[in-house]
């Protein structure tokens, strides 16, 4: 195996007999652009991790309301009640929606909205009751930790209570987003005022008690600077040490476009394809507890997706029908992508294309 002759190569050497990185050698290789000898590390454990394999899934979304009272900067999906572009979907609505997806192969339903204090916390367990009524096969994947805190604190019910409830009715596994970033210094700017990373992990933490498992996340190209990151990638660790119940990380690549925090401090563009593969490269990296590293391809585009596979990734997501907080921000990516594509995708890049459902079990290779 080379090994890189720049500041990497200590680095490098650890990484090929196995040992875990620091702190240290996260911000080494966050603030690196040797993006070759990244790529050149992530892939090699990406390799010993998971084979050849690349995984998909065939999955749905649906985003029941786009209201919420949170008014987060950084999001173009969410308005207040009195907005012309206001909805919250009844049940009645939800239910066609669900009857449109039988017969489609989805094994996954991914739900997540606004955070809407007209929703009695009834509609939430329907809305889940009719999911497994109508898709009894499908895994339901639904709430972030953020949706999650609003409903422990408006319904006046701890987090154990909230997640056993939900997971009655229905609920198979909790989402990854609303992390953000956890440091308070880029909290503060992007979501100070919403779920604090003590609290997001914390949720995360009694849903693996629960034997719910989830997904870790990060959204980057807003002000963080490398050190955040890496702080934000080590309490993930942290916690996968103590519950192992994160199944995959992804990064959330932060779309500008119709955004108050990138009018705000004057964010322009999107983030460039070495930003994406650095990130990818440095989880795959650091995250050596966590088993699979996915490309969220609506953020970072198709092809940087594909090229991804030789940065540590091993996960291209789901085929998505129907998205809309991603698409609000300005994501120029197809709303939906057949599962032909993807296993083209994965073959042209020397790969295996496996067929998962959303606890990582292959369904079918290809």
């Amino acid at each position: 195996m080379a090994i890189s002759t720049d500041t990497l190569a200590d680095i490098e050497e650890k990484v090929y007999r196995g040992e875990r990185l620091t702190y240290e050698d996260g911000l080494r290789l966050m603030r690196s652009n040797d993006l070759l000898a990244l790529g050149r590390m992530a892939d090699f454990v990406r390799r010993k991790k998971n084979g050849d394999h690349v995984y998909f899934i065939v999955n749905a979304h649906l985003n029941y309301t786009n209201i919420c009272y949170l008014d987060c900067k950084l999001c173009a999906f969410g308005v207040k009640p009195d907005s012309p572009r206001a909805y919250a979907l009844s049940l009645d609505e939800i239910e066609k929606k669900l009857l449109q997806l039988k017969g489609k192969g989805v094994t996954e339903l991914h739900i997540v909205g606004g955070v809407n204090p007209r929703l009695p916390f009834s509609y939430y367990e329907d809305m889940l009751r009719l999911a497994k009524t109508h898709l009894p096969e499908v895994h339901v994947q639904a709430f972030t930790a953020v949706e999650l805190d609003y409903l422990a604190r408006v319904f006046k019910m701890d987090i154990p209570t909230v997640l056993a409830r939900l997971r009655d009715a229905g609920l198979g596994s909790i989402l990854g987003g609303g992390a953000e970033i956890f440091h308070p210094e880029v909290r503060s700017i992007i979501a100070g005022h919403k779920t604090d990373a003590d609290r997001w992990l914390q949720i995360h933490r009694e849903a693996h008690r629960l034997g719910l498992r989830s997904n870790a996340s990060i959204l980057y190209g807003t002000v963080e600077r490398p050190e955040h990151v890496v702080d934000h990638l080590l309490r993930i660790r942290a916690l996968q040490d103590e519950t192992g119940g994160f199944d995959a990380f992804f990064g959330f690549a932060f779309h500008p476009e119709n955004t108050a925090l990138a009018r705000e401090y004057r964010l322009e563009g999107e983030t460039t394809g070495l930003t994406d593969l650095k990130m990818l490269a440095v989880a795959r990296l650091l995250l050596d507890n966590v088993p699979h590293i996915r490309a969220f391809w609506m953020m970072i585009g198709l092809k940087l997706a594909q090229v991804s596979l030789y940065f540590g990734v091993d996960d291209l997501d789901g085929t998505v029908m129907e998205e809309q907080i991603v698409h609000d921000a300005g994501a120029k990516t197809p709303e939906m992508t057949p599962k032909e594509s993807f296993i083209r995708m994965i073959r042209e890049a020397g790969r295996i294309p496996a067929e998962r459902d959303t606890l990582y079990r292959i369904l079918r290779t290809y």
